[in-house]
């Protein structure tokens, strides 16, 4: 999980976005995306695909699965 909160947290800070931004653009609030980054709580697999295709990469990227 920590890889994922990792990655989540440099691809929103890459695009220079707030959680209340990234929030607003995933219809969720800045703190569910505040609790993913800091690992207290797990996306769902709609909220992991809406991340994906918004920040353009893989769910497999996200989650840390190399291939």
């Amino acid at each position: 999980m920590k890889i994922f909160c990792e990655r989540l947290k440099d691809l929103r800070k890459e695009r220079n976005l707030t959680t209340t931004e990234l929030g607003k653009i995933l219809n969720v609030s800045n703190s569910t995306i505040s609790r993913w980054e800091s690992e207290q709580i797990i996306p769902s697999i709609e909220h992991l695909y809406n991340m994906s295709k918004y920040f353009h990469v893989s769910a497999d990227y996200l989650l840390g699965i190399d291939a």
